[in-house]
């Protein structure tokens, strides 16, 4: 019977160690710059995959860099979909005050002032064509963006609020700058 490759015990602790779904990731792309350093050498040392000497193991490395880097692509693109899914789950559940933080970064305080004004942290607020947190309306949200999560509201609004050069006078709520 055939034992084990040496590498196999490390490869198995570093599993284990990896376990959030960024860790996977960052371990599976570090994984991966280094086969595509592998690759990138053989295929700038071509010499060594011609040689009588070298040629078999050469060549050997060479497609186990190019499997394994395929396997691994697949891997890397499974793992950011997840991760992107996750993330999107854990945004669209904030309440609307975590997202608009999340969103406004520095701006915070005004655009939580204004969204209260405007729709007392509602996402559901309507007051005819004005919908949502931010009270905007059909061009706005055409223009911008809407939908149902505080998140995706306070991603428009903060378009729009960039667009009119980080100012509130599209709004009819002032934040009263406070900081």
């Amino acid at each position: 019977m055939q034992d084990k490759p040496a590498t196999a015990p490390r490869k198995a602790e570093q599993e284990r160690r990896a376990t959030t779904l960024d860790d996977r990731l960052e371990q599976n792309l570090a994984a991966a710059r280094r086969y595509r350093g592998t690759i990138a050498f053989f295929k700038s040392h071509r010499r060594l995959l011609s040689s009588n000497e070298h040629r078999v193991d050469a060549g050997a490395a060479l497609r186990r860099a190019e499997h394994r880097l395929a396997e691994l692509t697949k891997t890397i693109r499974a793992l950011r979909t997840t991760i992107h899914e996750r993330d999107a789950r854990q945004r669209a559940a904030m309440s609307p005050k975590a997202a608009i933080c999340d969103v406004f970064g520095r701006y915070c305080r005004q655009a939580v002032a204004v969204a209260w004004c405007e729709s007392r942290l509602t996402t559901t607020a309507q007051n005819g064509q004005y919908l949502g947190l931010f009270q905007m309306g059909s061009s706005e949200r055409r223009l911008f963006g809407h939908g149902p999560a505080a998140t995706d509201q306070a991603e428009a609004a903060h378009e729009y609020f960039v667009q009119s050069g980080r100012d509130w006078s599209p709004w009819g709520c002032k934040p009263g700058y406070a900081t």
